[in-house]
């Protein structure tokens, strides 16, 4: 990769991200992990140089405003507590087909053009060596549970 005058390596993405997985069973009860939960991998990027993920969105299948937690984690196999940390949360839609994004991403770093109220672009950036995974703040599993998806791209 190609790097600037001061040594800067810009962040270029080499592959097309897009991530779907149906978390009807993917749970984890609160936002700490606990070592009984069935969280599901949504973007592995542990043997890529890291991930800039622009969108993550929900796809509701049924009427309850599932709460989604996502967390970061070192590992790829399966979410424990010494490994990973929860780092947000956002609620699917209470109509069928309704799609809702995570709202509270992180602010990037790029300038943009000042328009309306916001004035800067969210993205989450998934390091390299890193997972990111998904789980519904709940203790039981169903049948209705929101498809989540992530898009974005690998470096």
């Amino acid at each position: 990769m190609a790097t600037t005058s001061t040594n800067k390596q810009p962040l270029l993405v080499d592959n097309v991200l897009h991530s779907v997985i149906n978390i009807d069973q993917a749970i984890n009860n609160g936002i700490d992990i606990v070592g009984t939960n069935t969280a599901t991998l949504l973007v592995n990027a542990i043997s890529t140089d890291g991930a800039i993920i622009e969108d993550i969105y929900s796809i509701s299948r049924g009427t309850t405003a599932y709460e989604v937690n996502l967390y970061l984690s070192t590992a790829s196999d399966y979410l424990r507590p010494n490994e990973a940390v929860f780092v947000g949360t956002f609620k699917a839609g209470t109509s069928i087909g309704a799609r809702t994004s995570w709202e509270d991403m992180p602010f990037t770093l790029v300038p943009t053009p000042q328009t309306g109220d916001e004035s800067r672009n969210r993205a989450f950036y998934l390091p390299r060596n890193k997972t990111l995974w998904v789980a519904r703040n709940s203790n039981s599993n169903i049948t209705d549970g929101p498809i989540i998806g992530a898009q974005g791209g690998y470096y």
